[in-house]
């Protein structure tokens, strides 16, 4: 039975705040939803609270931004996020959660100053003309950090931040491909008999929420500057980075 205390409503309402302003463009910082939501509410039930909300974002990021996605990218990114959630059911029990948030959270945390840095003293970046199989294996890599440890955004966003998209085109292939990628884990959760009674009736409470802390997010993005816009990203990808390996230390502790 879940108690709606006011440390409850806090956790609640600030993940899924943050889950709103990644839906609406500014990506990677939704990473931060899931370990503030656990510290509410058990580590399982924040997550079956947090799907329902993160599917309901999706469709308001997606229908903002339907008309501005890279067809090349999506192509790429699908078929392996759909092989990396496969991978991760198959094999949650033997990789440790831990070491993927290390993982993840080191190699964020290097793209994301390294990025930064070009932006900011490199001169103007020419775009990545990387094939597409580099793509769906990051796909993969999203998709099964997203399934182990929730933290999907970050191995996809490496991929896609040095494409160089127009900012309303990253935002909206991003938005497609997160749709994509939590719905795929709705049957899963609902096999696990995840979404009680309880759960749902909290999803259902924080839905104004969720919608109001989207459009939100779509309309501070719309409001950015391109250049300024890729310079948060990095920067945020860096404090993620730097969190998901702090988070991974003092689980060790």
């Amino acid at each position: 039975m879940l108690v709606f205390d006011a440390a409850f409503i806090v956790c609640a309402s600030s993940a899924v705040i943050l889950s709103g302003l990644a839906k609406g463009g500014f990506a990677g910082v939704g990473a931060l939803a899931m370990p503030i939501m656990v510290l509410g509410v058990p580590p399982l039930a924040a997550a079956a609270i947090l799907l329902p909300i993160l599917v309901v974002q999706d469709v308001v990021g997606v229908a903002s931004f339907r008309k501005t996605w890279d067809r090349v990218a999506l192509g790429a990114v699908i078929p392996g996020m759909a092989c990396g959630v496969l991978f991760g059911y198959i094999f949650a029990t033997q990789v440790s959660e831990v070491a993927v948030l290390a993982m993840v959270g080191a190699i964020a945390s290097l793209f994301g100053a390294r990025g930064l840095w070009r932006e900011l003293y490199g001169g103007a970046m020419l775009p990545s003309s990387s094939p597409p199989w580099v793509g769906t294996i990051f796909g993969m890599a999203s998709g099964f950090s997203s399934q182990i440890a929730h933290a999907g955004a970050l191995p996809f966003h490496i991929w896609l931040i040095p494409r160089r998209l127009e900012r309303d085109s990253f935002v909206g292939t991003s938005a497609i491909a997160f749709a994509f990628l939590n719905g795929i884990k709705v049957p899963a959760y609902a096999a696990l008999g995840q979404f009680t009674t309880d759960n749902l009736t909290v999803s259902a409470f924080l839905l104004p929420l969720a919608f109001i802390s989207t459009w939100w997010g779509v309309w501070l993005v719309r409001r950015t500057d391109a250049v300024r816009y890729y310079r948060i990203i990095y920067g945020l990808m860096i404090l993620l980075g730097a969190k998901l390996m702090i988070d991974a230390i003092i689980s060790k502790l």
